[in-house]
Order: structure tokens, then sequence, then C-alpha cells
């Protein structure tokens, strides 16, 4: 082999072994990469050019030896980058400080419905209420019959329910997403005898013009106490209690005389609400026809029920101006409980 050509190698092998060495980083080492084995600019090519030149008897022998160099350099290379890597990794581990305080996970909070939910069987229960639950796909018998909520009545219009049409021909009769919690006291009062003492929290479904203060969606309490001697004081005494255990004793509640099918005499419950009122609820004396539907005997027990929007509790308590804030998922607003 001659002189020159093999020098050239030695020179390149040296030069590029000083280069890796020295290299104080990742990127030091990186550009030593790029210039001593770069494919489009690197020596290595210039090493490359000299196996062409070599006399033909020569080219195996200097072609292996291009091959031996640049493996050799290769090796290099790879040995400094994991002496690097492996610096880099030891000087992470020594800034690190176990005294210092760690950074907590991001936790996401309760939806203010479902913490208003949770307050209200709380505070219910220890008024001596139990919680219940019932479908919210229901028939009309617990939705309207039961209740005494006749044929003719608005409140059947198709155009006021949402009914499931596909449901029908399985079901036997009409189906309907419950329009109200009182279907649950129907069914509670079908498997238990008097004395009934319980509520019932959940999701309701009626085809309202959303805006500040109506969903086609929202929750509702339901609460009905039937014994020997329930009185209208009773209610009053009950729905006064729990709103001012909810809201704080200054809440201000009336009760205006109304009509529902299901109770008389009947009430509709409001809150004060800055310079006006807003309705919560409504309320009364179950009718015994109510009672007869589901096998009491209106002549020797009596009983109240109410049904309360939580949604509207939820927005008082919270001073929350808008039902539609609590189902836009704006994750701005929902931080803020």
């Amino acid at each position: 082999m001659e002189l020159d050509i093999l020098k050239a190698f030695n020179d390149y092998f040296d030069d590029a072994k000083a280069a890796m060495l020295n290299a104080a980083s990742e990127a030091d080492l990186e550009q030593a990469r790029i210039e001593f084995l770069g494919q489009k600019k690197g020596k290595l090519r210039n090493l490359q050019a000299l196996v062409g030149k070599a006399p033909k008897e020569e080219k195996p022998l200097v072609g292996k030896k291009f091959n031996e160099v640049r493996t050799e350099v290769t090796a290099l290379l790879e040995a400094r980058q994991q002496e690097l890597s492996t610096a880099s990794s030891s000087d992470a581990v020594s800034d690190f400080d176990p005294t210092l305080p760690g950074h907590p996970p991001t936790i996401g909070n309760l939806h203010p419905i479902t913490k208003t939910i949770t307050q209200f069987r709380e505070i219910m229960g220890r008024f001596g209420f139990t919680v219940v639950e019932g479908p919210e796909i229901e028939d009309e018998r617990h939705n309207f019959d039961a209740l005494n909520i006749p044929n003719d009545h608005p409140a059947r219009d198709p155009l006021d329910n949402f009914y499931v049409a596909t449901a029908k021909a399985t079901a036997g009769g009409p189906i309907l997403l419950r329009s109200q919690t009182s279907t649950v006291q129907i069914r509670t009062m079908e498997q238990v005898k008097p004395p009934v003492r319980i509520v019932s929290l959940g999701r309701v479904y009626r085809p309202d013009t959303m805006d500040a203060t109506h969903s086609c969606m929202f929750h509702q309490m339901e609460g009905l106490m039937v014994d020997t001697d329930v009185t209208m004081a009773q209610l009053k005494t009950v729905l006064s209690l729990f709103a001012r255990s909810f809201l704080g004793p200054d809440v201000e509640i009336r009760f205006r005389p109304s009509f529902f099918p299901f109770t008389e005499p009947s009430v509709e419950v409001d809150m004060k609400w800055g310079d006006s009122w807003m309705e919560i609820g409504g309320a009364g004396m179950v009718d015994p026809n109510v009672f007869k539907a589901v096998g009491y005997d209106p002549d020797k027990v009596s009983g109240f029920a109410f049904g309360l929007g939580i949604e509207r509790f939820c927005m008082k308590n919270y001073e929350v101006d808008d039902i539609r804030r609590f189902y836009e998922n704006d994750v701005r607003f929902l931080n803020q409980f």
C-alpha cells in the first residue's frame, strides 16, 4: 500500500478520535459525526475517493483498510455517545433535590350539580327520609295514570313529552322519558305499606324552550311522606327547614296556592332571587285518587309530596345566573367549583 494512502487513513483516524474524545456535549459530538462520518460532505468521502485512486493490484488491500478505519471510528462514536448520555443522566439525578415539594397531579372536581345532589341527600337523610331510585324511561301508568292525570290533560300532550316510539311495540303501550320524579313515589307505594318517608333524586325530561332558567333535561328531588296524621303544616316546615339548611338562614321562601292533579291542596314554592321571585318546585297533600291507585286507604292515611328543581337551588347557591352554564362543559366555568 502506498505510504500516502496509509498516512491519510492514519491521520483520518487520529483526527476523528481526537474530535470525538474532546466533544464536551452531545451537540459537539454530533458535529464531529457529521465532519468525519457524514454521507454528503464528511471526510469519509475523501477516504473513499482514495480507494478509487489506488493501483488496481492494491485496491483490495486499500478497500479493506478503509472498512477497518470506518468501523473503528464508528465504534468510537458509539462509545462516546454512551458516555455523554450516561453523564447527562447522572447530572439530572444529581440535580434532583428530594427535600423540595413535588408537583401534585391535576385532579378533576365534582360537577356542581353532583355536589348539590350529594348535599340534598345528606340533608334529607338528617330529616329521616330514605333515598330511593326509579327508571328514567317510564310507562304512562306511572308517569300519568296513577298520578291522577287524565287522558285529556295538557301534560300528556306528545308535544310536551319525549315519547320513545320504537319502544311502544315491545312494551305494549306508550313509553316516554319520565317528565317528573313523582313516578318513583308511585313505584314505592306499590311495594311498601305506610308509613313512607322517601326522596328520589334524578333526571327528568321535558321539551321546554332553553333559556336562563329552563332546560329540556334537568334534575328534580321528589319527596313523599305518608302516615296517619300528616298535615300541610308539616310539609311547609320540611320545605322551609330544607331551604334554610341548604341556602342559609336568610333565604326567603314563599308558598302560593296552585293546582296539580296529584295533590290537593297544592302550592308553588318560590325563593327570593334578587328583586324578584323564582319558582323552585311544587308541593301539596297527596290526592286521595293517588292513594287509591296504589292500594292505600285515603280514609286511614294522609301524606304530602313535593318536587324541587335541583338546578335552581344550585344556581342560587353558587350565584349562577344561567342554567345553561352547567351543561356547556366549559372547563373555565367548572373549575370555579
